[in-house]
């Protein structure tokens, strides 16, 4: 197997194997465990596996990230003997998995004394690790399941195997630094959530005034799920949020719903939409369905007993969407279309009684969008999506002239014509695809102008130069496609001297030197799949 060639240095932190069935629980995992920082009293110690870390990246997910290898074979191989741990996504898909059964073994084989780590989702164990697990006894085990370890405990305890450090020193150390960093974002909150209670009081008191005040209860509601909301960002927002819409709910609870006034139901309903975001990106999705589910009776008895109203019309669209969503999310993509086309019908109707308001043009240009990654879903209906595509994109451009000053509707035009390459590429018109590509290019590349420092907006430069070149060979221009991948590694390694721990450049600078040794290559010396 020629293994002392193969055990140099480690390029990763883990492996991620996983069935392509549970490809959405291994992205979700890759990303959650790419993104988290290690507690700093934690940072540079040493351990039996190197220096503690800053961040667990990069990670390796096999499959997706290989779209430019001309031989995955050998690519998962090369994976798997640069990375320092291997964590199976385990379930009755990769039980029955060949594919993760052989990485199990390769992997052994390699390293014989590296860590294995079982990320157990779905299951018992012994129908859900795959044979060379069960074969090996009781690997570590984080157990995400309902009823198992529970959500952090189970993430801890596969950052703690990686990394090499103990369970209880690591769960220690993370609840002291989410505890301060809790405690300081919140302030502002539990203000609020103070004067409220206050508001409250005096409405009690002053019965006149009851009505004032109560608006002024659910406004300060209505700051925590929505201002707050896009004021907090990173590892701690979801914690942070948790506790705001909690007592939010306990607001709510504590009245009687029915008898509350349209204008508070509304709000409810957007309370229950905020808690259902949150869960979902938790990774609580039945949870966050219900949750959905209770705001959509809420938001469809609101439409039925006042069907003109605008507001009632915009908080149904919401409901569509966030259970189309879901249905999405769970691969039911023929109820998530069916979804989406009521979300496009609401966002229609509101343009139609309002046609100059940009902020309806928007919402309809994303119900349009929703409709067009529904039809590119299994099955692919490419001219369903060409249609669906191309009216999510002139409905935002119509927006955009509405929203000048909108931080966000420069995103949003680039956003719809990378979709409409995707329909274009899904409809075998590689060449009107490299056409939207191409505008994308130049909308993304004034964005920069105005923001030089924005090292977000060039990592999305070179993703889009990756694109580029792909539409570029399947065109049959490989020297303007090499030309491409060369400026954007350019790119990329100024990006990752910056940032070396940067996951996303350091995996796309990656793809970009396979890409381009692989064009490089004389086309009958490339070995085929």
């Amino acid at each position: 197997m020629e293994r002392g060639g193969e055990q140099g240095a480690t390029r990763y932190r883990a492996f991620i194997s996983y069935n392509h069935r549970d490809a959405l629980i291994g992205r979700r995992l890759h990303r959650r465990l790419e993104r988290y920082t290690l507690p700093g009293r934690l940072i540079g110690r040493l351990t039996g596996r190197g220096t503690v870390p800053r961040r667990i990246a990069p990670i390796f997910r096999d499959r997706e990230e290989l779209a430019a290898a001309h031989d995955l074979t050998a690519e998962v191989r090369a994976a798997l003997a640069a990375s320092a741990a291997l964590i199976v996504v385990c379930s009755p898909n990769a039980a029955a998995s060949p594919w993760v059964a052989r990485e199990v073994e390769l992997f052994r084989a390699l390293h014989p004394d590296r860590p294995i780590l079982a990320a157990l989702f779905d299951g018992e164990p012994d129908a859900a690790f795959p044979p060379p697990l069960r074969e090996a006894g009781d690997p570590l085990a984080a157990d995400f399941r309902r009823g198992g370890d529970g959500e952090r405990l189970a993430f801890l305890k596969l950052v703690a195997g990686v990394v090499g450090v103990g369970l209880d020193e690591i769960v220690q150390r993370d609840a002291q630094r989410r505890y301060r960093a809790v405690m300081a974002v919140t302030a502002a909150a539990l203000t609020a959530v103070l004067a409220m209670g206050l508001l409250t009081a005096f409405a009690l008191r002053a019965s006149a005034e009851a009505g004032r005040q109560q608006e002024q209860s659910e406004s300060l509601v209505d700051f925590m799920q929505t201002d707050l909301r896009e004021t907090l960002r990173g590892e701690e927002r979801l914690a942070v949020l948790a506790k705001v819409s909690r007592r939010a709910l306990q607001y709510y609870e504590q009245q009687d719903v029915e008898r509350l006034p349209p204008s508070s139901r509304r709000r409810y309903a957007r309370v229950l939409h905020a808690i259902g975001e949150d869960d979902e990106s938790r990774g609580h999705l039945d949870r966050a369905i219900t949750r959905f589910k209770a705001a959509d009776r809420v938001t469809g008895a609101l439409l039925a007993a006042d069907p003109d109203n605008p507001d009632n019309i915009l908080n149904q669209a919401q409901s569509e969407y966030w259970l189309g969503y879901a249905d999405y999310r769970r691969d039911r993509f023929e109820s998530a279309r069916a979804r989406f086309t009521r979300y496009r019908d609401l966002a229609q109707a509101l343009t139609r009684r309002a046609p100059g308001n940009a902020g309806y043009l928007r919402e309809l240009a994303y119900a349009e969008g929703s409709l067009c990654t529904a039809v590119l879903s299994p099955p692919v209906d490419s001219g369903a999506a060409l249609r669906h595509c191309a009216s999510a994109l002139a409905a935002m451009e119509t927006a955009a002239r509405g929203l000048k000053d909108d931080p966000r509707i420069g995103s949003d035009l680039i956003n719809r014509h990378a979709w409409m390459a995707d329909a274009y590429d899904a409809a075998g018109d590689p060449r009107r695809a490299l056409d939207e590509r191409l505008e994308q290019e130049r909308q993304l590349e004034a964005l920069i102008a105005t923001q030089p420092s924005d090292a977000g907006r060039k990592a999305d430069w070179v993703a889009l130069q990756r694109a580029l070149a792909s539409l570029l060979v399947k065109s049959g221009d490989e020297a303007a496609a090499l030309e491409r991948l060369r400026k954007a590694r350019v790119a990329a390694e100024k990006l990752s001297e910056f940032d070396p721990e940067d996951a996303r450049v350091v995996r796309m600078l990656d793809g970009i030197n396979k890409s381009v040794a692989y064009l490089e290559t004389p086309p009958a010396q490339r070995r085929r799949k």
